[in-house]
């Protein structure tokens, strides 16, 4: 049985903005990520990883990655700092965008950088 993700809703539609896009110039960095994570790479060895439907779904491997990314880009590399910037940052708006403003607490990302699969 294949673990089910929680739902990565880049274009959900929200009271306001309409669009969690919108809140994005459109030549910023975040743009270029989701687009690269949605379009170019391949996550299947990371998502097959996921086995188990047991407990509470895990956060959609593309948003994570594009999380990682964002903070990469932005020069922080620590998963606690990832986390802080999402909500501190005067660029949480366009690192959020990544993430469809789905954060929930700095545990999230906890450990998902030096997740492999299995050789």
């Amino acid at each position: 049985m294949s673990k089910h993700f929680r739902p990565w809703n880049i274009d959900q539609t929200l009271l306001l903005p309409p669009n969690v896009r919108d809140f994005v110039p459109k030549d910023h960095v975040s743009r270029f990520i989701v687009g690269l994570v949605r379009e170019s790479l391949d996550l299947k060895a990371i998502m097959c990883s996921y086995v188990s439907g047991l407990g509470q779904p895990p956060f959609d491997p593309r948003m994570m990655v594009s999380l990682l990314l964002h903070g990469y880009a932005s020069g922080l590399y620590s998963s606690r700092r990832i986390a802080s910037g999402l909500i501190h940052s005067g660029d949480s708006q366009n690192a959020r965008s990544s993430s469809s403003s789905r954060y929930e607490s700095r545990n999230c990302g906890e450990g998902y950088a030096g997740r492999s699969p299995s050789a």
